[in-house]
């Protein structure tokens, strides 16, 4: 129950943070995340497939994505389920995004908060460890032409850039 109240609390100061004075993002680029996805690529080198979808909560502050596999794991659940929150602050131009999944149910740590600035139509979220250095990338990248998303993801290890995932976001 701690968890869950301490979850709700971040997820509210960082959305509430987002949105003081602004509705929208400003240059609407989640606003084509906003829908239903199939997931499709590589993971921890193995072939997966997610459903995604993605809405704008919080008086539009912030995009809430869902992301549920196909596989089941032994209990028949599904292999893998996160939630994100990605919120815009229009000062700095900081995108920030808490990922909470269940590859490991620790809590929240500073670990499941990235942030990044927007590049075109890429957003680079970095996370960082406890110590303060980046120890995982995960790159949405939005294609105009054929409206669908990637995202590459990959681990750092001494400043060693590690594939961990590369996966396409197609609508449904």
């Amino acid at each position: 129950m701690k968890k869950c109240f301490v979850a709700v609390l971040v997820v509210f100061v960082v959305c509430a943070l987002a949105f003081a004075g602004v509705s929208r993002f400003p240059d609407r680029l989640l606003d084509h995340l906003v829908g239903r996805w199939v997931l499709s690529g590589t993971i921890a080198g193995k072939s997966t497939t997610h459903d995604v979808s993605a809405e704008r909560v919080l008086h539009d502050g912030c995009v809430r994505i869902h992301e549920v596999s196909r596989e089941v794991n032994s209990n028949g659940a599904p292999a893998y389920e996160a939630i994100v929150f990605i919120s815009f602050d229009s000062t700095s131009g900081d995108y920030s995004c808490l990922w909470l999944d269940s590859t490991g149910n620790g809590g929240l740590s500073a670990q499941a908060i990235g942030h990044a600035k927007a590049k075109a139509n890429t957003i680079p979220f970095t996370f960082k460890d406890h110590e303060g250095r980046v120890s995982f990338e995960n790159t949405f990248s939005y294609d105009k032409a054929t409206d669908t998303w990637s995202w590459e993801m990959n681990n750092i290890q001494k400043d060693k850039r590690e594939p961990f995932g590369r996966v396409k976001l197609i609508k449904k």
